[in-house]
């Protein structure tokens, strides 16, 4: 198994022990499908908790079968990629038995995460209100798209939807075109994101009280929180936020612009950067154009600033433009594909592509951790689980001998 354990520190000495991680004896029980859920507690698992993810029999996490292409496995690599370092226990949550060994193992967590339909959990009888009555200081967390009371509440929760519900697809793409959805599931991964800061706060305060509690995420909210910079300009000015391909409504000139071989990223955000700019060009006449003096002049000429700028950036390539943008102090970029991004010198500094062994796939890809902890960096202990494998390991820590497991099995706590 692939360890990542020396980003952005330094190797310890032999003579220094290892620090544990810092959620390590902390029991996270995974009740999700698909990403939300599953990427806050594989985030978790990162960290050092215990993550066990509760799947249902026969076909386990959906994700597992219908997200994306399979390699030699059973598992998609959507499913590879959300889901290492956690164990996965197969339990019928809608039988009796299957329930009273979840019941069990919710005494033993200290974090319970599902992403189920509002309702579904407390007719399974695995709901808030009834867990806790067996683990009071238990944090359970709820994804759901757009939260567990409101008129939206019983909607079906996806990225797409809540991208258009949330406002987020309103200032994605270009001036006048069609719809465009963000090109990455940001109210999936945010939502995941905001949970795991959720339940990390409120685990910090049941230690601390004893007491639990329940939380409910969104992905609509999730992407509305993302709207911080877009908004304030509505709630400011009252102008309502458009789309602007890759500009920003605050300054101009900052967005991608033409090369002679493609495209590149540039921007002068203030008056000493824009004035830089036009003496890097060489182009003294753009400081005295009224069209373009002030920052709310060229935001309010923006096109033809663009058209003006790009007559100069035309004449060379985007890597001689960043190379000498940035030799002058004034932000430039690239634009990278995936696989440049990942692949570049960079990207492979700070360890963004790991391979970890699993034992259909050989070596499988994934994304390397994207904060890194210098103290307690953290590491791969787990591939992702095959469905159902760590039944008998788990059940047996929580006191079900063989005996108690067969008794269950009969009652059909473990099949579909």
């Amino acid at each position: 198994m692939s360890d990542v354990r020396d980003q952005a520190r330094e190797t310890p000495t032999a003579t220094q022990a290892p620090r544990p991680l810092p959620l390590t004896g902390v029991r996270v029980l995974d009740v999700s499908q698909v990403m939300a859920g599953p990427y806050s507690c594989m985030l978790l698992g990162d960290l050092g908790a215990d993550v066990i993810k509760i799947e249902p029999p026969g076909t386990g996490d959906q994700t597992r079968g219908a997200m994306g292409f399979k390699m030699k496995g059973p598992d998609s690599m959507g499913f590879l990629n959300m889901n290492r370092n956690k164990r996965s226990v197969v339990l019928n949550l809608k039988s009796e038995a299957g329930r009273e060994a979840f019941y069990e193992l919710v005494k033993s967590a200290d974090i319970l995460v599902e992403n189920y339909r509002p309702g579904v959990m407390k007719k399974l009888k695995c709901d808030y209100e009834t867990v806790s009555k067996y683990n009071p200081r238990l944090v359970y967390a709820s994804i759901s798209g757009f939260g567990q009371t409101g008129p939206w509440a019983g909607r079906p929760g996806f990225d797409l939807m809540a991208q258009a519900m949330s406002g987020v697809m309103s200032v994605t793409g270009h001036p006048g075109g069609p719809p465009v959805k963000a090109g990455v599931p940001v109210a999936d991964i945010g939502c995941g994101l905001f949970a795991t800061y959720a339940v990390l706060g409120a685990y910090i305060g049941a230690k601390n009280t004893g007491e639990g509690q329940y939380i409910d995420a969104s992905l609509f909210e999730a992407a509305l929180a993302f709207s911080v910079w877009d908004i304030s300009e509505y709630w400011g000015r009252g102008t309502e936020p458009i789309p602007l391909g890759t500009a920003n409504r605050m300054s101009a000139p900052y967005q991608a612009v033409k090369s002679r071989d493609g495209y590149f990223v540039m921007g002068a955000t203030n008056q000493k950067l824009w004035l830089q700019l036009c003496d890097t060009l060489e182009r003294p006449e753009l400081v005295d154009d009224p069209r373009f003096r002030t920052n709310p002049d060229r935001l309010a000429h923006r096109e033809v600033l663009i058209e003006e700028l790009e007559k100069s950036f035309v004449t060379r390539t985007s890597d001689e433009w960043v190379e000498s943008l940035l030799a002058v102090g004034i932000p430039a970029g690239t634009m990278y594909t995936y696989p440049e991004a990942f692949e570049s010198e960079h990207g492979q500094h700070r360890q963004m592509r790991m391979e970890i062994d699993h034992p259909h796939e050989g070596k499988v890809s994934n994304i390397g951790f994207a904060v890194k902890l210098t103290g307690t960096p953290q590491q791969v202990t787990r591939h992702p689980p095959l469905l159902g494998q760590h039944n008998d390991e788990v059940l047996s820590e929580i006191g079900l001998d063989a005996a108690a497991v067969a008794a269950l099995a009969a009652r059909g706590a473990f099949a579909p």
